[in-house]
Formats: C-alpha cells, sequence, structure tokens
C-alpha cells in the first residue's frame, strides 16, 4: 500500500478495535518504513506498532536499509525477523538473523522470530529439524533473559498465500514441538512464557480454533491484515 492506503487501512483498523475489543487481545501492525512514524502517533496504546525488517549491523554505509536504532527512534516495539519471504528472496540465514535478533533487543525492539518449512520439507518428513535448525542457529544463542524477550512465529511457508491451511491438530502439532525444544534449551518456565505465533492462512474462519489450541498463543496474520474487518474479527477470535 502508498502511504494514504496504509493510513486509511489503519485507521479504520484503531477504530474497529477501540470500539469492539472485549478482550485482553493484544494487536500489533509491523508496517512497511513510509508509515511507521505515522502509525505510531495513530495508535497510541490500542495497536503495537512494529516494523518488517532491520539491518543487522548498528550503523555504517548501508545505502537504503535501515538500522534498529532508527526503527525504535520512531516509537516502534517490535521487528519481525526472518518472515519466509525475506529467507526466500533475500537469502537470509539463520546466521544473519541471530545477529539481526541480536541488534534488535539491543534497541529494546521485541523480535518476532520467524520459521517455518516448505512443502518439499513438509513431504519429506523432516520439518521438525528444519524447524529445529532454525530456531537454534537463530535465537538458541541468546541468554535466558533475552530469548524470554523474543516472540516465535511459525509460518509453514506452504500455506502462505496459498489458500492451504495447516489443520488445528497440525499447527499445534509444530507450535507443541517448538515450545519443547525451548524448554530444553531454557527450562519450562521460559517455554512456558514464550509467546508462539501461527502464520499460515489464518482467516476469520478458522481464526479461533487454532487459537484455542493449547500452543498457539496467537497469529501472524498475512493476507488477511489488508481488510479491516478480517483483520478484527480474527482479533476478536483470540479469547473468544
Amino acid at each position: 500500500m502508498d502511504y494514504a492506503e496504509g493510513i486509511s487501512l489503519f485507521s479504520e483498523i484503531v477504530n474497529m478495535v477501540r470500539d469492539e475489543q472485549k478482550g485482553e487481545q493484544l494487536a500489533i501492525i509491523c508496517a512497511p518504513y513510509i508509515h511507521l512514524n505515522s502509525l505510531v502517533k495513530l495508535g497510541g496504546t490500542t495497536v503495537r506498532i512494529g516494523a518488517q525488517n532491520c539491518h543487522q549491523n548498528e550503523s555504517g554505509a548501508y545505502t537504503g536499509e535501515i538500522s534498529a536504532k532508527m526503527i525504535k527512534s520512531v516509537g516502534c516495539e517490535y521487528v519481525i525477523i526472518g518472515h519466509s519471504e525475506r529467507r526466500q528472496y533475500f537469502a537470509e540465514s539463520d546466521q544473519l538473523l541471530a545477529t539481526k535478533t541480536v541488534i534488535a533487543l539491543s534497541h529494546g525492539l521485541t523480535p518476532i522470530f520467524c520459521i517455518g518449512e516448505t512443502l518439499d520439507e513438509r513431504n519429506n518428513g523432516n520439518y521438525f529439524e528444519i524447524l529445529k535448525s532454525q530456531i537454534t542457529e537463530g535465537t538458541f544463542g541468546l541468554s535466558a533473559e533475552d530469548f524470554a524477550k523474543v516472540v516465535i512465529a511459525y509460518e509453514p511457508v506452504w500455506a502462505i498465500g496459498t489458500g492451504l491451511t495447516a489443520t488445528s491438530a497440525q499447527a499445534q502439532e509444530v507450535h507443541a514441538f517448538i515450545r519443547q525444544e525451548i524448554a530444553a534449551k531454557y527450562g519450562d518456565a521460559v517455554a512456558d512464557d514464550t509467546t508462539i505465533l501461527y502464520g499460515g492462512s489464518c482467516n476469520p474462519k478458522n481464526a479461533a480454533e487454532l487459537f484455542a489450541q493449547a500452543d498457539i498463543d496467537g497469529g501472524l496474520i498475512g493476507g488477511a491484515s489488508l481488510k479491516s474487518r478480517d483483520f478484527v474479527d480474527i482479533v476478536k477470535a483470540f479469547n473468544s
């Protein structure tokens, strides 16, 4: 969306959340860089704001890139790290994403760290190994104190923008596996407190069933977030 389109959508979402929210759901909008400063001012405490990416270095001659410090300076609280599209189209490795996570945390941003398998990896049956490698290489170098500040998002790549959705049982199986891996590394207390989001064609029709699963703590919403009614209905589905 261009600037005007983004502001219009966000304004609709903020007003609808204020009018309709009945629980303690936390809604976060991670928007393109051009929108961030304005969204922070418009959102207040109703909707929190994050960026979709950040550069891995503190500063330097990286023309066109945006640092974590710059993102924090406009009032953002969150940043997505390792979205499947960044991994696929920009060849971002787990090691690079680990560096981005550290730099985001150093500036007080909450990383939303994404992991997920492709359709081939799912069909080959080695998706647990893929997911374990991604979370281990990307985040397990953190101290327990820092890891506790990270949000994990599971994105089955095969279910993003394809209309395919993991069944609630499939999603829960993976979320439970992720939490078990976190517990093995950092202990049950940290694992139990870690927020794990599901991000794979979540929509108003399937949101409540997905969010009802024991280890699914919310959603990382893609296409449905571009329609204010759909997005707010998904927000309301949590704790419904």
